[in-house]
Order: C-alpha cells, then structure tokens, then sequence
C-alpha cells in the first residue's frame, strides 16, 4: 500500500512539473510567437486591453493610443497623427484587419510581451493588480520633412523615394504613392478603396518602395559599370566605339536619342551620357553571370534586411516565369540588354537605394534599418540598433570611379536639369530609358550621407 502511494505521489509531482514548465513556457518563451500571428483573434482583441507603446520620428509621434471605456473594460485603439506620412512604414493594427507595417512585426515589443524573463514576471504582477500593461516605445529613423517632400513630388504618380544614410544604413526616407490614412482602416476602409492614382490598379496598402518590382533601366548601368571596373578588365579611361546601336542576337539595341551616335566614348562618358550600346557590349564582353554575382554583393536575389514584416519585402533579380531565377548559363540570358537593366530584370526601389549607397560609402554597403532604438516605460533604452556592416560589393577605388560617373551625370550629363527628387518617367540621371530614376541622390550629397532611389510606374523599351 505504501509503495503504491509512493507511485501515485511520484506521478502526481512529475504533473505538477510538467504543468509548470508548460505554463512558463507558454507564458513567456512562446508568448511572443502567439501574439503575432494574424488568426489569433481572441490575442488580438484581448491585445487591445494593453496600452501599446510609441512609434516615433526623431521629433514627431507616429503611432499612440485612444482610450475608450467599454463596460468594466479600458480599451487602446490606435490612432496615426501623420496620417498617410509614413502609413507605409508604420502600418497600422487594428481588430478587424489585423496589423501591418512596424505595427505586425514590432507587435510583441509593442505590446510588451517580447521581455526579458523578470520583465515578464513584473508584468504578470502588474495584471494580477489591474495595472494595465504598457507597451515599449519604438523610434525610428525616418526624416518626416523629407518624406513630406517626397511625398509631394510623387503627387499622383504611382512610385516610391527611398534615401539611406550610406554611412550607417539608416532609413532617411521610405515614402510609397498613393498612400493612404491608417486612421480609416478600421471604420472606413471603403474611402481607401476609392484611392485613385495613374496606375491600375492604384493599391494605396501596397509599400511599392519595398515590394514594388520594376525594370531597372539605366540606373542598372551602374551596377554593370562595378562588374566591369570589378573584372580589371575596363578601367574608366577604356575606349568604346558608339554608332548609336549596339547587336544582340542579330538584331538592334538603339541608344535611347537615336539621333546622337557618340563616336569615341571613354566608359566614364558612356555612364556620364547613359550611352546603352557601350554596356550592350560590356554586357556581352562580362557575360551575364559575372554581372549577375556584383549584383548579388549589393543584396540582389535576398530580401532586404528591415525590420518591417518579411511579406512586405520583396527580393531583386532575374525573373521567369514570375520567380526569381539565377541563369546556369550565360547563353540563357541576353547578356547585352541586360547590362543596361532591360531583359528580365525586375528591382524595388530599396534595393536600388542600397546599391547607390555601397557605392556612396566608398564601397562597404551598410544594413539598411528604420528602427533607431527601444525604449521601456520607464524611458530606459531596451535596445540601441548598431551600424552593421551588410557587405562590400567593392573595393574602395573602383567605389570612387563610379560614383565620379554618377556625380558627372548630374553635374552636366543625363540629370543635369533635376534637383533632390524628379518626376516623371525618364526624366532623371541615369534614367532616359526607363521608369526608375535616382532621386537625385547620386550628386556631391551622396557623399556626404545621403543615397536615393525614385521609381515610376510606366516602363519604355528602346
């Protein structure tokens, strides 16, 4: 009879372990995980009890929080009060909707359920006393009177302005058109639905600086200028001869003004005067492969590192047959077309931005973040996000060379005529030929900290 109570005692105990290792295990370690996921809407609703932390600009509040009492029960709703500023970066969380932008992948830090152990356990305390629990305060990086600008001149366009600080990886700018008002989400997401922009369909929820994939054009040419410097095989004094065309499987690839064949061309006046047929060679003198693996240093063919949610986020590369694809052949790729950002080649905005910054920070491409730091409640920094480096597409020489091409653009070739941000489809250095332009970053402020990518809705073939 004894030996029994023993046993049952024993398995008695080993539950009473297991209960409490699967409670702390689900109350804190997988507490976080559960929070975020979308169809958790019993979390959610209950989320709405807490008073969500902050999201900051450096001086301005981006996201904070309405009370309301409903019954016995206190409730947070979010309200936005830059409204469409940066609806983009910030996203919005709502009960009916879910959550988007920083609002869905910050929301265990937002909420506070993404602690430290005895954080966790301070809270627990706190609700077991009715205090309702407080969220930490997220700051981020952006520029709000340059996001307004580059809001502004996006006007009614369909396109994105990204600009990066090239020195730290900062995120000055990540402005998406049309945006639209997080504050009608919730109630009156019918008015976001009347959006209307130059594109069909308009998509406002739609972070085209991110997620938006555009053919290049001649902003590629620069990535092909570093392949080629890269190779030792040109160098920036390497002479060209420009008829206006360039042939690729027999037929031909026009410059983009076919009235004005350059004759003798140096590579550094090729890039100067955005010549196609000068990279249609280099194109097919490099092969497709190896301008392909320059690209992958600036990050091409991998989600760009941010701390918005991966599914806002897309990879640049080659594409077939709408995926994401590396040729295991240079003869699968028309080499020529290619070099000059045309033939399957499809970009966002942000990935255009880093490649400009590699080249602005003499060749070492920092990570690209939003997220300047964490504060607690208790105004304490949680975390403080470090410079990274993410690669070095580069050395520091070849860097210099092709970022004194892009200055010479601006200064008296293909960009003379447009300041720190340009609209309209090929109107900007580096961009007679397609949709996407460098939002004038790409003058003597690149080298002082500040890297830009503009894209516009509307792509023309030579």
């Amino acid at each position: 009879m004894n030996q029994q109570l023993v046993r049952v005692t024993r398995v008695a105990m080993g539950l009473i372990v297991i209960l409490v290792a699967a409670t702390t295990y689900w109350q804190t370690w997988a507490r976080p995980e559960l929070a975020a996921r979308q169809d958790n809407e019993i979390q959610r609703v209950a989320e709405f009890e807490v008073k969500r932390g902050l999201v900051l600009a450096p001086t301005r509040i981006l996201a904070r929080n309405r009370e309301e009492r409903r019954g016995r029960r206190t409730l947070y709703f979010r309200q936005y009060p830059q409204g469409r500023l940066a609806a983009h970066v910030v996203g919005y969380s709502t009960i009916g909707r879910s959550r988007a932008g920083l609002e869905r992948s910050l929301n265990g830090i937002l909420t506070g359920t993404d602690r430290a152990l005895d954080d966790l356990v301070q809270q627990q305390l706190d609700e077991l006393r009715g205090t309702p629990i407080v969220g930490d305060t997220v700051v981020t990086t952006l520029d709000l009177q340059a996001q307004r600008i580059a809001l502004e001149q996006l006007g009614s366009r369909c396109g994105a302005v990204v600009a990066l600080d090239p020195r730290d990886g900062r995120v000055l700018v990540m402005a998406s058109s049309p945006s639209y008002d997080p504050n009608l989400v919730e109630e009156h997401f019918d008015r976001i639905e009347r959006i209307r922009a130059d594109c069909r369909p308009a998509a406002p929820l739609l972070n085209r600086a991110a997620t938006g994939l555009y053919a290049p054009g001649s902003t590629f040419k620069v990535v092909t200028a570093a392949a080629a410097l890269s190779s030792g095989r040109f160098e920036p004094d390497s002479r060209f001869v420009d008829p206006g065309y360039c042939t690729v499987y027999g037929k031909r690839v026009n410059n983009f003004d076919t009235s004005r064949p350059f004759g003798s061309v140096d590579l550094r006046t090729a890039l100067r005067y955005s010549v196609n047929s000068v990279f249609c060679n280099i194109g097919k003198d490099l092969g497709a492969k190896r301008i392909l693996e320059q690209a992958r240093k600036f990050g091409f063919y991998e989600r760009p590192p941010l701390e918005t949610p991966e599914g806002e986020r897309a990879a640049s590369g080659l594409f077939r047959k709408g995926e994401l694809w590396f040729p295991q052949r240079n003869a699968d790729v028309d080499a020529g077309r290619m070099a000059f950002g045309q033939e399957r080649m499809l970009v966002t905005p942000l990935q255009m931005a880093m490649v400009a910054a590699g080249i602005g920070n003499a060749g070492i491409l920092m990570k690209p973040y939003v997220v300047d730091r964490v504060v607690s409640p208790r105004g304490t920094t949680v975390t403080k996000t470090e410079r990274r480096r993410y690669s070095r597409p580069m050395g520091p020489v070849v860097a210099r060379d092709v970022g004194d091409m892009m200055v010479a653009a601006v200064e008296g070739g293909t960009g003379t005529a447009h300041g720190p941000v340009v609209t309209g489809p090929g109107r900007g250095p580096l961009a007679d030929d397609t949709g996407i332009e460098h939002a004038g970053q790409c003058d003597r402020r690149l080298r002082r900290g500040n890297a830009g990518k503009r894209t516009k809705h509307g792509q023309s073939e030579q």
